[in-house]
């Protein structure tokens, strides 16, 4: 078994067809898998909560991802009605919804970085 820094060495000799190939089988395992598989914009949204330290913002994630709060408020109703996020509001500035995270959120992006690594392991081997 390869130690993080060898992995990660490896990781960024990929070229980029094996890049796309990684990106691909991804994918395609989270469509197969029978979950409710994710649009790139949620994905984004759910990465940025689960591997940025909090507090999240509806406003700020808005910002981070460079699209309006609308389009970041309807992502959120489709996560938070799978469970992946929750939402409350601000108690010291009730303007501000605040994005939680929870364990079945948690518990399917581990889901992902475990996928990710096992299928680029197996692909550089």
């Amino acid at each position: 078994m390869r130690s993080p820094e060898e992995f990660y060495s490896h990781q960024a000799s990929m070229r980029p067809a094996q890049s796309l190939k990684l990106w691909h089988d991804v994918h395609l395992a989270l469509v197969r898998d029978g979950e409710h598989d994710l649009s790139s914009r949620q994905a984004a949204i759910l990465l940025t909560i689960y591997l940025d330290p909090p507090p999240h913002t509806v406003r700020g994630l808005a910002r981070k991802l460079g699209v309006t709060k609308p389009v970041v408020t309807r992502a959120l109703d489709t996560m938070g009605a799978l469970g992946y996020v929750s939402r409350r509001r601000d108690e010291k500035d009730r303007r501000n919804v605040i994005v939680q995270r929870t364990v079945k959120g948690a518990l399917t992006v581990e889901k992902i970085g475990d996928l990710v690594s096992s299928m680029a392991m197996e692909l550089t081997a």
